[in-house]
């Protein structure tokens, strides 16, 4: 792939630009926080409470409103590979400090629903897919380490936003613990994202890792050559592989955003409070910071799909544990292993399809894995809430949930990266 000169990077760094990139991209992970469920779930209680809404009415409104952004998700893929990372950023950013404004003064069902489906679409959709496409640009033999440094923005939104939102609520309300972050939003990311963002970095004389490498046509400008091969979307869709993958993505969708949406609940149905629910959320932060970094020099070295299906086998896992706890220490073990798994998840389910597709149609490609895990995790919050108002708890619904990622450890072993044939 050949790509003219542009521009110059907005600052002058000692080490390669696409390590400031990998920074930018992680603050993104750090600001889709608002539109995650393990923030979003710190404030399910008071909606109860504050609006007399049952469960399962909070849970379908979550769920479908969560569906509906991840059917408009796809969108955003293709405006990504049109229009480029930088500008997507930006835009996706004020959309979701709008959204936090919205549901700062949220009134009524209909409110809540658009309110979750902003919140979905611009956090937990845009500003994760964005720079999830946007590093694989700027790295291939270091590809791995990078997710995993990016990924610090995610740890670090899902360890300390649990926290903040508790804190924050008590504090103020949660109507001012929206307004809060919709002013964050504007004042620190949007301005970050348009000035240090740049799509590839091809646009300022560099290429993937860092290592120049300029070619001079006869009668043209000098450019840039990077061998990759990138398949279109059509391509990989008639792939095996694709199809594969493509539910394994959206199991840890469905099943993090279920139990997450519902801990809490299930942490009281277990006689611990919701500060133990808290700490639980923390904690698979904590633990999975470090791991990131093991499964970034993993996956640089070890074909994919065994890593990832290490990863579901360690979904199984803790699934078990959480069906067995029964006090504070066994949330403490929980929220270990659920972090190392986290850890695994975050870096191989991001690699995998510029690995296996490459990067110049990523933003297609990546878009609708990220509308399909989406869609799973709309998935997730209902079915819980219907267990609870039929059973009383939640051991049945987990013991159902365990069958998806066993089945998905055995398509992980059976999708070994596609050979390119046109």
């Amino acid at each position: 792939m050949k790509q003219q000169l542009k521009s110059k990077p907005p600052i002058t760094t000692p080490f390669y630009y696409g390590w400031m990139i990998v920074a930018a991209a992680g603050l993104s992970m750090f600001f889709s926080g608002p539109g995650q469920t393990y923030s979003i779930s710190i404030f399910i209680e008071h909606y109860i409470s504050d609006f007399d809404y049952s469960r399962s009415l909070v849970s379908g409104l979550y769920s479908s409103a969560t569906l509906c952004a991840g059917l408009t998700l796809f969108i955003v893929g293709r405006l990504v590979d049109r229009w480029g990372q930088r500008i997507m950023m930006t835009i996706a950013g004020l959309l979701l400090a709008i959204a936090c404004f919205w549901n700062a003064v949220m009134a009524g069902a209909i409110m809540m629903f658009l309110g979750f489906f902003m919140l979905r679409l611009f956090g937990q959709g845009s500003l994760t897919l964005i720079p999830n496409t946007l590093v694989p640009q700027w790295f291939i033999g270091k590809r791995g380490r990078a997710l995993s440094v990016m990924a610090i923005g995610g740890f670090a939104s899902s360890a300390l936003l649990p926290l903040l939102n508790t804190w924050l609520i008590d504090a103020a309300g949660w109507r001012m613990t929206w307004t809060v972050w919709g002013l964050l939003l504007l004042i620190i990311f949007v301005p970050i994202a348009y000035y240090f963002v740049r799509n590839q970095p091809e646009d300022i004389g560099e290429i993937p890792d860092g290592t120049p490498k300029v070619v001079q046509d006869d009668n043209e400008s000098p450019a840039i050559e990077v061998n990759e091969i990138s398949w279109t979307l059509k391509e990989a869709m008639r792939t095996k592989a694709f199809w594969l993958i493509l539910f394994c993505v959206s199991v840890p969708a469905l099943v993090n955003t279920g139990v997450t949406f519902h801990l809490v609940s299930i942490a009281e149905g277990k006689g611990l409070g919701d500060s133990v629910a808290a700490l639980v959320l923390s904690m698979m932060a904590i633990i999975g910071f470090p791991v990131t970094f093991l499964v970034g020099y993993l996956v640089d070295r070890v074909p994919v799909h065994y890593v990832l299906a290490i990863t579901f086998g360690g979904h199984v896992i803790a699934l078990f544990v959480l069906l067995q706890v029964s006090s504070w220490t066994g949330a403490v073990i929980y929220g270990v292993v659920w972090g190392i798994v986290n850890g695994f998840e975050r870096i191989v389910l991001s690699i995998v399809w510029p690995n296996y597709f490459g990067r110049e149609h990523l933003g297609s490609i990546k878009g609708l894995a990220q509308t399909v895990m989406v869609l799973g995790s709309a998935f997730g919050p209902l079915p819980f809430g219907i267990f609870y108002d039929w059973f009383g708890g939640y051991q049945e619904i987990l013991w159902v949930m365990i069958a998806l990622p066993l089945l998905a450890a055995i398509f992980s072993l059976f999708s070994p990266k596609p050979s390119y044939s046109n």
